[in-house]
């Protein structure tokens, strides 16, 4: 087989690079009102396991289809994630300074009450990776995401460690090595990411079929 025809391993890897690239900008420019971030990272999770499974087609379409059968529950999810988010880092940051400054007996209680917290920081991750990539999956209520995405994620742990894994790496791989590499950012780590879920969504969806 050519190295450079369109069935081989090369241009096939190539091409889903340059739909990377192109959904990244998708996201980004969607997500500019912020609170639009939800159906942006649903719409772009969708596009991308299209593009994964070789199901691609009007891949701008899957987008915006998705965005817009999705807006109004994902949104809800977004702002809730937010919030939490929000509400969990200011604890933490007012629980460590509250460490730094206490001693003996005090500083013993924040410490347990900041290892508390960052539990439940470690659950929000979990959900965070999580239930935008189920979201694109199959259809459910909100909270039955919620619960989905915890229990997914908590069974088959090397997911989300593997999805943030991922983000870190390209966080730091564009702040710190190579800059231009922002044109791929989100749009790389969700093909990387929907590579890592595909067999797990795949038998997710699967069993949700199976349950209507």
């Amino acid at each position: 087989m050519n190295f450079f025809s369109y069935d081989s391993k090369f241009s096939q890897i190539l091409l889903k690079l340059c739909y990377s690239c192109y959904l990244n900008v998708m996201w980004i420019v969607c997500s500019l009102p912020i609170f639009t971030i939800g159906a942006a990272t649903t719409a772009l999770y969708y596009s991308m396991l299209k593009v994964l499974r070789n199901e691609e087609g009007h891949v701008a379409r899957h987008f915006f289809k998705a965005f817009k059968e999705n807006f109004r529950q994902s949104t809800i999810i977004w702002l809730i994630m937010l919030g939490v988010g929000l509400f969990l880092g200011f604890d933490l940051y007012v629980l460590y300074h509250l460490r730094l400054t206490s001693s003996h007996t005090m500083a013993v209680m924040w410490t347990l009450i900041m290892a508390i917290v960052i539990g439940f920081a470690v659950i929000y991750m979990i959900v965070l990776f999580m239930i935008f990539p189920l979201e694109a999956s199959v259809i459910n209520t909100t909270p039955m995401m919620f619960r989905n995405a915890f229990l997914i994620g908590t069974h088959y742990l090397f997911a989300p460690i593997t999805v943030f894994a991922i983000h870190f790496a390209m966080f730091y791989l564009v702040v710190a090595v190579f800059t231009p590499l922002a044109i791929f950012g989100e749009g790389l780590c969700a093909l990387l990411s929907c590579w890592v879920l595909n067999s797990l969504l795949i038998t997710v969806t699967s069993y949700s079929e199976e349950e209507e």
